[in-house]
């Protein structure tokens, strides 16, 4: 079947209100919950093959994520979709108002390679949580794991429905020229901007989950061991293809031999070699070239070998650093760590603040005055202070960018809001109506209304 007949088929289904009951959406969450649970091998061998993901990354970093967030939306349904009562003004008495939320109607996922299950799957949740039909369009790049979600989705759920197409540039170029009513799509800034321009070509609106260069910051009041420690977990985690990742540090300088050091310890420590279980490959021969070209040898502090017949990097420090590094010009998305050493504080806040907003940022300190200016000063999508990647994990906080970094954001009960119309219903009483509104006006009822308004 065509795309466009898919697309029509879920616009017509929507009609028939079906997807409004919370029975209903509770059904097909729990059916996504078991069919991610029963082929939960089909998922390891796919990303396996894609670039060599262990079952321990698998699960923690994304089939976890994913059925908690089904676990969460069938505990909350209820309360989320609830209508919710707020105050009612002087002038609407007597009267009461409610929000409603209501579904948008077909929404359009694209996914992204470095997680593929997760970053797929996620917002396709929130999105049938919150009453929609959805079209998800994975990542071509990490073809195996598009095929997997694509075979089970696709036989086990009504296109009209849910369905998962196929395809690179080409489909989704044609994808992008249809009217959707939201879409949602996670990836680069550069075809972020492309998925953007197209979308408001029919006035649709987009959440654009992004990237940058995520600063980490060390001062001398930080306790180095658990920072280095989570740094190192953290930045080389999927081989540093991570959004969220820690793109470079900022080190004051009078800690800075030692944390390096650290660094190093923890790197060895965590055997991150070409055939470890606890280290992946990077997805394809393009990356690995634009990686490989970002190393300054004259700047390596650590690491800096390479493997292409198996797309391995080894965890690279570099140091000696400068915004004018070529390393510094872009996200690198890659197992190299760029360290920058600065004397004073605030100067290193106000160099990340020339920067374009990232999509994180973390501090590691024990300073009360370093925290507050960190929070208050800086602006960033979300972060951590004295750990990294880990807000994530709650689904209690919002996750999205800011300015380039990033349009709205999901997760928890921001996705549920994401993905509904935000309805604003005024019910008014039928007796008691004042005549202070209605014409003929004169000075007396101008003076009451100045009152009322």
């Amino acid at each position: 079947m065509e795309i466009e007949q898919i697309l029509q088929s879920q616009r017509d289904f929507f009609k028939t209100q079906q997807t409004k009951s919370l029975a209903f959406r509770k059904m097909y969450l729990e059916k996504l919950r078991n069919l991610i649970i029963s082929n939960e091998n089909i998922f390891y061998e796919a990303i396996y093959k894609d670039f060599g993901k262990s079952k321990f990354d698998t699960f923690t970093t994304e089939i976890s994520f994913i059925l908690n967030d089904i676990e969460y939306y069938l505990k909350n349904l209820k309360s989320l979709a609830k209508p919710q009562k707020v105050s009612t003004n002087l002038v609407n008495q007597l009267g009461k108002s409610k929000i409603h939320s209501e579904p948008f109607g077909n929404i359009l996922v694209i996914g992204a390679w470095n997680y593929p299950y997760q970053l797929s799957l996620s917002p396709v949740i929130a999105a049938i949580a919150a009453g929609n039909c959805c079209i998800l369009k994975p990542s071509e790049i990490a073809e195996n794991t598009m095929k997997s979600m694509s075979m089970i989705i696709n036989e086990n759920f009504p296109p009209e429905y849910l369905y998962v197409y196929e395809g690179g540039i080409d489909e989704t170029t044609e994808l992008l020229k249809l009217k959707f009513d939201k879409i949602f799509f996670t990836g680069s800034t550069k075809v972020g901007k492309i998925v953007y321009k197209a979308a408001a070509e029919h006035l649709t609106p987009v959440v654009l989950e992004l990237g940058g260069k995520s600063p980490a910051i060390i001062t001398k009041n930080a306790n180095l061991e658990i920072a280095a420690k989570r740094i190192v977990w953290g930045k080389f985690l999927n081989a540093g293809q991570t959004c969220v990742a820690p793109d470079y540090l900022l080190v004051e300088e009078s800690i800075q031999e030692q944390f390096l050091e650290m660094l190093r310890k923890y790197i060895q420590q965590f055997k991150y070699g070409p055939d470890s279980e606890q280290y992946t490959m990077i997805i394809n021969t393009g990356n690995f070239q634009r990686l490989i070209n970002l190393i300054d040898k004259e700047k390596i502090y650590f690491g800096g070998n390479y493997d292409e017949e198996k797309l391995y990097i080894e965890p690279t420090i570099l140091h000696h650093i400068d915004g004018n590094d070529q390393i510094m010009q872009e996200e690198i998305f890659g197992p190299l760590l760029p360290v920058i050493s600065f004397k004073n504080y605030n100067t290193a806040l106000n160099a990340i603040l020339e920067m374009k907003k990232p999509l994180a940022a973390y501090l590691f300190t024990n300073n009360t005055e370093e925290k507050e200016n960190f929070t208050q000063k800086l602006s960033f999508g979300g972060g951590c202070i004295n750990d990294v990647v880990m807000h994530l994990s709650n689904d209690h906080l919002p996750f999205g960018g800011v300015g380039s970094s990033g349009i709205g954001n999901y997760h928890g009960k921001f996705g549920f809001e994401t993905f509904s119309h935000q309805k604003a219903v005024l019910e008014k009483a039928t007796w008691g109506e004042p005549n202070i509104k209605y014409p003929p006006y004169s000075e007396k009822k101008l003076s009451w209304i100045k009152r009322f308004l």
